[in-house]
């Protein structure tokens, strides 16, 4: 049922349930008010009939009496003098009462044609009679205003009068029933119309009621649908006029901020499209994390936030960038890598392991940040497949994770999907970061070995000589090559020699300090630089790393042990060289001198032109014993 229908039906119970209970009282009145009529003209017409009845027996009475106490010559004569005067109708003398007569004093109650009263004179009876006709009956019902009859079954607007002393005629009195059909026409009448009335006020009551509605709710379908220049007309200064005008008003505010929201998108994918040429362009990852964060916490209105990348080698989410977070998270930037997460426990850690965003108020880790409310999403790296394994998805490299949005709101679904393309960004800026750097190392390092490559070499070489140069220190530049080695390929194979060439790097690695730097040069030779190492320093790791390689054969799967031993040359700069290249050719001379004395051993590279000679006689143990150096070429 429609709201017109619903208003138009409780206008109408209202109207006409009033109506219909006073038209009900009313005719009921009208009917207990016409049998009480009935009853009391009844009781008057009984007391008029009992009276007029009783007065004519007291008047037979009379006559009678009258006549027996006048002498018996003259009753005759005098009887019929009070008949002549209408006392009775009949006045006999004779010995008994007429058998159809009604005794006034003995009523029957039977019908009779006459009603009686006796006097005695003597043995003589005196009856005065009147007749009891159509005439006496017509006098009656003159007199009380009702139609009388002889016995008969009362109806229900009749009454019965027994005989009785005084009156004895068994009567039947009926009155004239007052008909209140008019009332009741009448009554219905008024029902009618104002039943009608009431129809035609209810229509327009519901037809004025409705019709702003159906505007309003006209009005609400257009602007549903997109069109926010729709108005609803006023027509009345009543509520459903200040309703218009509430909806007039919130359309045209609707307007501005769907305007507004549609400037400040645009606005947004326009910094997005920035960050995004942004994150593709550089290669600082704390500076695109930096970026990336503050867009995230400016475009959802958060008090704090954190970026976390992942450790793999340690399974743990380290701190890179963060910016609002108080507690234990409150640290200077340098300290932030030394906040830490394990990956799988509390609402971060489980970030990271399912690779699930989560959101909304509740109990975070007891070491994560405090917050009332989080959103906290993966950052993955670019969806690719690897040619080398079978693994294709993206990965996750750590997570963005935002605190407590300004004015104490949660964070909804629209917050979620805005982190997670800032993810996306940050996971692509982060994978073309480590992608580069990759291939970086990978363009600076010997595949086969994992040791810097000689074009490292060279740049490493240039800063370290300009670094002692500085500051007046020096630098022991050590090259190593490996005895025999054509010969281990030739025996063993190329695959052995390669497994040769990984354990010698391995061992040179361990036999260096942290500063020292190892590189492979080509083949089997390879190069160390020393900082802030002497001749005689330089000679000591030549030594250890000599007999590192002699002492343990280096194990071969399913070729067993290979011996194999190593020639060095050890050149210092500034003594044996005044730049890098002087001092790395000095290097090799020694190496060549190393080899010309039976291998297995090192030499001291000559002193360079016009540099002091230094007091140091090397002596290194070998298995050729103690040599000088030498000047001499050949492998």
């Amino acid at each position: 049922m429609t709201l017109r229908g619903r208003l138009t039906t409780a206008f109408l119970v209202v109207v006409f349930g009033p109506l219909l209970l006073g038209s009900i009282f009313v005719a009921m009145t009208v009917a207990t008010v016409s049998q009480d009529r009935t009853a009391e003209r009844l009781d008057h017409a009984a007391t008029t009939v009992r009276t007029s009845i009783g007065a004519i027996c007291r008047q037979l009475q009379a006559a009678a009496d009258a006549v027996a106490v006048v002498p018996a010559a003259d009753r005759e004569a005098v009887a019929r003098q009070l008949v002549t005067r209408g006392l009775a109708s009949d006045i006999q003398v004779s010995p008994a009462t007429p058998a159809d007569g009604a005794d006034c004093a003995e009523p029957t109650g039977k019908p009779a044609s006459s009603i009686a009263a006796g006097a005695t004179a003597g043995s003589v009876t005196i009856i005065a009679a009147q007749a009891v006709d159509g005439d006496f009956l017509a006098r009656l019902a003159a007199t009380s205003g009702a139609r009388i009859a002889f016995g008969g079954r009362a109806a229900p607007e009749s009454r019965t009068l027994s005989a009785g002393p005084g009156q004895p005629l068994p009567l039947t009195l009926t009155v004239h029933k007052s008909n209140p059909t008019f009332l009741y026409a009448v009554l219905l009448a008024v029902v009618l119309a104002a039943g009608g009335a009431a129809v035609v006020v209810a229509r327009w009551l519901a037809h004025s009621t409705t019709r702003p509605l159906g505007d309003l709710a006209h009005a609400a379908d257009q602007v549903a649908g997109g069109d926010l220049d729709t108005r609803v007309p006023i027509v009345r200064p009543d509520e459903l006029g200040r309703l218009a005008a509430t909806f007039n008003r919130m359309t045209r505010e609707l307007k501005a901020y769907v305007q507004a929201l549609t400037a400040s998108r645009d606005q947004l994918r326009g910094h997005l499209a920035i960050l995004g040429e942004t994150l593709s362009s550089t290669h600082d990852v704390d500076r695109i994390l930096q970026v990336i964060l503050r867009t995230a916490l400016a475009a959802t209105g958060a008090r704090a936030g954190l970026v976390l990348l992942l450790d793999p080698a340690r399974g743990e989410l380290v701190a890179r960038c963060a910016v609002g977070l108080t507690g234990s998270w409150d640290v200077p930037e340098s300290e932030l890598p030394k906040l830490r997460l394990p990956v799988g426990p509390g609402v971060l850690g489980g970030v990271a392991a399912a690779g699930e965003a989560r959101r909304g108020p509740g109990e975070v880790g007891s070491i994560e940040p405090p917050c009332r409310t989080y959103v906290a999403v993966p950052i993955r790296a670019p969806l690719m497949e690897d040619p080398f394994t079978e693994d294709v998805g993206p990965a996750t490299l750590g997570v963005l994770a935002l605190y407590d949005r300004v004015g104490g709101d949660e964070f909804d679904d629209a917050d979620l999907h805005t982190l997670r393309t800032f993810a996306g960004q940050a996971g692509i800026a982060v994978h073309n970061v480590r992608v580069h750097e990759e291939a970086q190392r990978l363009s600076l390092t010997d595949p086969l070995t994992g040791l810097w490559n000689y074009r490292y070499l060279r740049e490493s070489l240039r800063r370290e000589v300009e670094r002692a140069s500085r500051f007046g220190r020096m630098l022991a530049v050590l090259v190593l090559d490996l005895d025999h080695f054509k010969e281990v390929n030739d025996t063993y194979g190329h695959a052995a020699g390669d497994a040769v060439l990984g354990e010698f790097a391995r061992r040179i690695r361990i036999g260096l300090r942290e500063v020292d730097v190892a590189f492979r040069q080509g083949g089997e030779e390879f190069v160390v630089l020393l900082p802030e190492t002497d001749a005689y320093g330089g000679a000591i790791v030549a030594e250890r790393l000599g007999a590192a390689v002699r002492e343990r054969p280096v194990m071969v799967e399913g070729r067993g042990a290979i011996s194999i031993t190593v020639s060095i040359g050890v050149a210092v700069f500034p003594e044996h060289g005044a730049d890098a290249q002087r001092v790395l050719d000095a290097a090799d001379d020694a190496l060549y001198a190393a080899k010309n004395a039976g291998r297995d051993t090192y030499r001291l590279a000559a002193l360079a032109t016009g540099v002091p000679e230094v007091n140091f006689d090397p002596t290194a143990t070998t298995t050729g014993g103690p040599q000088p150096p030498r000047q001499a070429r050949g492998r």
